[in-house]
């Protein structure tokens, strides 16, 4: 049972934050939301929107800083303006979040009960916690993807840029008052790097689109040229390097070749998009979606007859694909095109909604949505798992009540430090 804490100031840093609707934005967004609903006065410093476009949005291309309109019940938003690259590169976006920390570290804070930062990005979060226990502030650190493990299993850095983004991370994990994780598997590569496991917490992201489809299926599918016929294999989200999309182009073709059913679809943005439309041209079954608003992603989800989460060989650890909060919840069957061992296979596993094949090979992740189109009553079934999942694991309430109560834990550690250097005075 969740116990009744007393309204706390509570500061959220994080250089995503909506409109982004897909990664970490909606996680950060629906926190800051949340913790304000349980009556915290809740105060978000963020970034400008520009993820998975690597493009700043239009609304803010002319401010330096934004500030939002204080709605009782609700954060106040204020927007630092920071370096954004076109093309993102391991070293670019090292840029950026520095660009971001110093904006964050140099302006006010107020005076906060607790400072929750996000990471990504690692380098602000860095900085957040510095400031943070400098000025004697808990401050706790929520945990989406590990860097270290990212650029190993990437490849974009020399190892030495890579020892050192590890003791970074370990560095800010540990100065910190305390670290949630988004998965359990997280822990273990954390205390890898030295982190104590008592200060470490789990609490899952949930499902954050709304769950009823906007559209007619059929209205969807016509919209967008998919026959009756067509089996659609539908990736969303970001177009990246992790992503592997590569492999879902060789998958297409093989397609064509062999006159299947199977349409692939690729719905959203990203680093990559705009190559991967070039090795894509000549390629009949394969289809390349712009993002769409929140209110069409139901429906267009649901519209597919199977959700694909592509990765590269090699990543393992480094991340859960945000994405499968909505796939599962959609009730569609997941295919997952990654690594045997990796964190995105055992989540399939444990929700029981969909198929693994192995990372980079189109002719394995053809076969198997060939298959699952053959077979109906599996199809049925994954979607059903998928959807009961999301019911009893991934829920917002419960996630919400676990990150209020966490806040609550860090500011009375906080006070009872302050009450030890009163005492020592």
């Amino acid at each position: 049972m969740r116990k009744e804490v007393a309204a706390m100031r509570i500061l959220v840093v994080g250089i995503n934050y909506a409109p982004e609707c897909t990664g970490i934005a909606p996680y950060t967004t629906g926190l800051a939301d949340g913790l304000a609903a349980q009556g915290n006065s809740v105060q978000v410093l963020t970034g400008i929107a520009h993820y998975p476009a690597w493009s700043v949005h239009e609304d803010f291309r002319d401010r330096r800083t934004y500030r939002g309109t204080a709605v009782a019940g609700s954060p106040s938003v204020t927007r630092l303006r920071h370096y954004v690259p076109s093309r993102p590169s391991m070293f670019r976006r090292l840029r950026m979040e520095l660009s971001f920390a110093r904006r964050v570290v140099l302006c006010r804070w107020g005076r906060p009960d607790v400072v929750i930062v996000t990471s990504p990005a690692l380098l602000s979060a860095s900085a957040v916690v510095l400031r943070a226990r400098l000025r004697r502030r808990p401050v706790g650190v929520i945990v989406h993807d590990l860097y270290s493990r990212g650029v190993k299993e990437t490849g974009a850095a020399p190892a030495t840029v890579a020892r050192l983004v590890g003791i970074i991370e370990s560095w800010t994990m540990k100065l910190s008052s305390g670290t949630v994780v988004v998965h359990e598997r997280f822990i273990d590569s954390l205390v890898g790097i030295g982190v104590t496991p008592t200060n470490l917490r789990v609490v899952r992201n949930w499902v954050h689109v709304n769950q009823e489809a906007q559209e007619r299926r059929a209205d969807v599918r016509d919209g967008l040229g998919w026959g009756a016929d067509d089996i659609v294999v539908l990736h969303s989200g970001n177009m990246g390097v992790k992503q592997g999309l590569e492999n879902v182009i060789d998958a297409a073709r093989l397609a064509e070749e062999r006159d299947s059913k199977i349409r692939f679809v690729l719905m959203g943005d990203g680093s990559r998009r705009a190559d991967l439309e070039r090795q894509a041209r000549d390629v009949s079954r394969l289809q390349f979606v712009a993002p769409v608003a929140e209110e069409q992603y139901t429906s267009l989800l649901k519209a597919a007859d199977l959700l694909l989460v592509n990765e590269s060989p090699g990543i393992e650890e480094m991340a859960i694909p945000s994405k499968l909060t909505s796939y599962f919840a959609c009730a569609r069957p997941v295919i997952a095109a990654v690594g045997r061992q990796g964190l995105t296979s055992g989540e399939i596993a444990r929700s029981g909604a969909g198929v693994v094949v192995d990372a980079g090979d189109p002719e394995a992740l053809v076969a198997v949505a060939e298959q699952l189109a053959a077979d109906p009553e599996r199809i049925a079934v994954l979607g059903e798992n998928g959807c009961s999942y999301a019911s009893s694991m991934l829920d917002r309430s419960a996630a919400i009540a676990a990150y209020g109560q966490w806040c609550a834990d860090l500011a009375a550690s906080g006070q009872v430090l302050a009450d030890q250097r009163k005492a020592w005075r």
